[in-house]
């Protein structure tokens, strides 16, 4: 079903209803104003921004869940879009837990069991270390202009920044989501909010940028809140404490061998 002017959640839910308004016009950067401006523009500068080579990254999430919160720390390696590995360093109950993505294909290593199972099918689906983020949000490819066509919808400010509001929707059945509201910085090109529905209409998860910080020639959302709206708790917090691009990724390091090290 195509998501229309007006998002409905289902009522079942208790989800609130959200309407699609016209905004008012913000100033347009003299960079942006020589270019026709459409969503498919919009999303390929964020993808931009967002894309390199490889990367490593150090992070922490602290999942707020409804008997209160605690902190997962984890250090990743990524190359390109089809390639990563993520160690996990704390708690100590989690210490050594690892995945590996290659292509479609995401297997995770528990040490408590020295057991590395292929994560497929619904397992997707599934809370990764009891978070708001499921493998499948760990799995998407981060090339939204592949996924998804998109539409400027409204002119608004978000967290005192002026944005474009975009509704996506899915090319084909890949991605997680099926339709995505969005709201994409004016100036940074980094998306400060998000809604992502399933085909049906229903809200299933938000996210909010609360830090962006600037990093060599982009900038980096470096601090997050995801929220499975279908969840109990206040949500996932999560942070980026260190982050290079375009480092050097040794190749042992992205394969199964390297699972079991």
């Amino acid at each position: 079903m195509r998501i229309k002017n007006r998002w409905r959640s289902a009522a079942a839910t208790g989800l609130a209803v959200l309407l699609w308004t016209t905004g008012g016009l913000w100033s347009t950067p003299s960079s942006v104003a020589a270019q026709e401006v459409t969503g498919e523009w919009i999303l390929q500068r964020v993808d931009e921004n967002m894309a390199s080579g490889t990367k490593i990254s150090r992070s922490r999430m602290i999942i707020q869940g409804r008997g209160g919160s605690r902190s997962v720390e984890s250090q990743s390696w990524i190359r390109g879009t089809e390639e990563s590995f993520t160690e996990y360093l704390a708690p100590a109950r989690e210490r050594g837990t690892k995945m590996l993505k290659l292509s479609d294909r995401l297997w995770t290593f528990f040490p408590s069991t020295d057991r590395t199972i292929l994560i497929s099918g619904h397992m997707l689906r599934q809370s990764v270390m009891g978070s708001d983020l499921s493998y499948e949000d760990l799995m998407e490819d981060p090339h939204l202009f592949d996924m998804y066509t998109a539409e400027i919808v409204r002119e608004e400010a978000y967290a005192d920044r002026p944005c474009w509001v975009l509704r996506l929707e899915a090319k084909d059945t890949s991605p997680a989501y099926h339709a995505r509201e969005m709201w994409v910085d004016r100036e940074r090109f980094v998306p400060l909010k998000e809604n992502r529905f399933a085909k049906s209409g229903k809200l299933l998860k938000t996210t909010e940028v609360r830090r962006v910080e600037r990093q060599a020639d982009r900038w980096v959302a470096r601090e997050m809140l995801f929220k499975d709206v279908l969840k109990s708790g206040e949500g996932t917090v999560f942070i980026i404490e260190s982050i290079e691009f375009d480092a050097e990724i040794p190749s042992h390091l992205l394969t199964k061998a390297a699972l079991r090290r």
